[in-house]
């Protein structure tokens, strides 16, 4: 399976609107995933990770038949490349409240081949101690675990965003329903981004799964980005690795090496609680 990871950069100063940015987007998914099975974007591009004001303003309804204008152009590129699509994730406004009173969520769409829908995610950990995500946002409660459409329909794949990584037992539930591959988009912070590095391949020795995983390079909201997006298999060893500007990594991964890990170093088999 061939992967591209797009590690997208923007900055406080730009004034792209979503729709400009969008067409930059879907213009590197053009350059970049032609060849290639999967792309994976990162989180929150549309909207900026940390610029929380605008969340509003940029947020995206996945209501209806019709994409948003965040991602009718991703589906286009997607549709020309022919290759499925994680465009990392939205800031989703949904017309009825959540548990907690709010209209919006943290979201990830996968787009098949043919530009459609095939897969969801609301991030279930969200990121701020209070303000930020948990107040502004609705936590997601489900696990999303599947078999990507082909041509990336080699491994069973688990969703996850950001913060989530910080959460080992999300992984380990994952796992358990038969995840082979996380595929994590990010804008996590460069103040971190040694957890990051870290926490990525613990991820992937712990369960013995590849790791996929997009981070944002420039500025949100007077907050410079870590980069070093990674594709890490499950022996922990790191494929790829960017660095901190915008850059795309492009991996061909032997879908065979996590049976044969499991299977020559059987740690899995040895669990107890």
């Amino acid at each position: 399976m061939r992967i591209a990871v797009i590690q997208l950069a923007y900055g406080d100063g730009d004034q792209e609107s979503v729709q400009e940015r969008a067409a930059r987007v879907a213009d590197l998914v053009r350059e970049h995933g032609a060849g290639h099975d999967l792309v994976l974007l990162p989180e929150l591009w549309s909207a900026g990770c940390f610029a929380v004001r605008d969340w509003q303003g940029r947020a995206q309804s996945l209501a209806g038949e019709d994409l948003p204008p965040a991602l009718a152009p991703l589906a286009a590129a997607a549709r020309e490349t022919g290759v499925v699509l994680h465009t990392g994730s939205v800031v989703e406004r949904t017309e009825a409240p959540g548990q907690e009173g709010r209209h919006l969520w943290n979201t990830s769409v996968v787009l098949d081949p043919a530009g459609r829908p095939c897969a969801t995610y609301r991030k279930v950990h969200r990121f701020g101690f209070g303000s930020g995500e948990p107040k502004l946002m609705e936590a997601g409660t489900e696990l999303v675990v599947l078999d990507l459409p082909a041509p990336a329909h080699e491994l069973t794949i688990g969703l996850s965003t950001c913060y989530d990584l910080r959460f080992p037992e999300l992984y380990r539930a994952q796992l358990d329903l038969g995840a082979q591959l996380f595929l994590i988009p990010a804008a996590w912070p460069q103040a971190r981004v040694e957890a990051w590095r870290l926490l990525l391949r613990a991820r992937a020795i712990e369960d013995q799964c590849f790791v996929v995983a997009c981070n944002t390079a420039g500025t949100h909201a007077g907050q410079t980005m870590g980069g070093y997006s990674a594709i890490i298999d499950p022996w922990g060893t790191v494929l790829a690795e960017a660095g901190t500007e915008q850059e795309v990594l492009s991996v061909e991964i032997d879908s065979a090496a996590v049976a044969k890990a499991r299977e020559s170093f059987p740690v899995l088999r040895d669990r107890r609680l």
